[in-house]
């Protein structure tokens, strides 16, 4: 297929887009909507919590949050594996685990370099970086499959299953390409190649569709949606909540929060975009404790599991 040359001025403009500038503007455009509102309905807020009867509730969310974080590091593991490493042992679930509160140190990356350093030293440097880059699209992609649930509210939802036709073992080199471009800092600094030919010379993945890494993406996001829905349901005891519209509310919201690296951990960018779709369902000062609360719960999971991972850093440098 020959590329239409009138289009050449659109794609010239493309490229002259800055899109980390962008994704920094909707950064602080999401935490300052999210800032205007928390303080429009401050006097409304308050943080006190009975222990002794909602106790249980929080305890679980943060059990759900713990859980979901070791289905994403399953996950991850699978990635690895569908891209031709075996490992039959848990350290890289472990590593996962144990890194995870990284994403939280401003830059966003940090995280993904402990994580491509391990691998390239028990397989090659290939395998490495593919498999700690693509991880974000996998995840990307199972909450997509469950936001589209949202086809029963609109048939626009349908349009969110398409990401999912790029996992498999055809069409995966377009995202990596993609992914190539994007992270070209990343291939010069590693002196990686990125072209096709020399990445199925390192690169061997095993099935046409990786089943397995996907289904536990998604349990990922279930779980932390899980988690957010008991933390609302403590607050708000309304029976007139709709379950399903709120995971797809929850699952477009945690991915502009995925796909915004401005935001350490997507602090910021989830709350802003659940606030936004979820309009006027829910007392605005009930989902903002909700939020706030879920927020601190999903970041200390985080810092309970990575603190032997923190430990270790800080006696180091003792």
């Amino acid at each position: 297929m020959r590329l239409n040359t009138n289009n050449q001025p659109y794609l010239k403009f493309l490229e002259k887009v800055n899109f980390g500038s962008l994704k920094s503007i909707f950064f602080i455009s999401s935490l300052s909507y999210f800032c205007i509102y928390f303080f429009d309905n401050i006097d409304q807020i308050s943080f006190n919590v009975n222990l002794e009867k909602n106790g249980i509730n929080l305890s679980l969310s943060f059990l759900f949050c713990v859980l979901s974080i070791y289905l994403n590091a399953f996950a991850w593991k699978y990635i690895v594996k569908w891209f031709g490493k075996e490992s039959k042992s848990n350290n890289l679930v472990s590593l996962y685990v144990l890194t995870n509160i990284l994403k939280y140190v401003p830059g966003g990356i940090w995280h993904f370099v402990e994580r491509f350093n391990f691998i390239k030293k028990i397989s090659n440097p290939q395998i490495a970086l593919y498999s700690t880059l693509i991880e974000p699209y996998f995840m990307l992609s199972g909450s997509f499959l469950l936001a589209s649930l949202g086809l029963i509210f609109s048939p626009i939802y349908f349009f969110l299953i398409f990401p999912l036709v790029f996992l498999n073992r055809k069409l995966i080199y377009l995202v990596l390409k993609r992914i190539g471009s994007l992270k070209g800092k990343v291939f010069e600094v590693l002196s990686l190649p990125s072209s096709k030919d020399q990445f199925e010379k390192r690169i061997n993945i095993i099935s046409f569709f990786p089943t397995r890494a996907l289904i536990l993406e998604i349990g990922f996001v279930l779980f932390k949606f899980i988690a957010f829905y008991i933390c609302l349901n403590t607050f708000y005891t309304s029976n007139t909540l709709n379950s399903i519209f709120l995971l797809v509310i929850f699952s477009l919201s945690w991915s502009l929060g995925l796909v915004v690296p401005t935001a350490p951990g997507g602090i910021g960018v989830f709350e802003a975009c659940f606030l936004f779709l979820v309009g006027k369902s829910i007392p605005q000062n009930i989902i903002l404790i909700c939020l706030i609360y879920f927020r601190v719960i999903s970041t200390l999971a985080d810092l309970f599991l990575s603190l032997p991972f923190l430990i270790r850093k800080l006696s180091k440098r003792i």
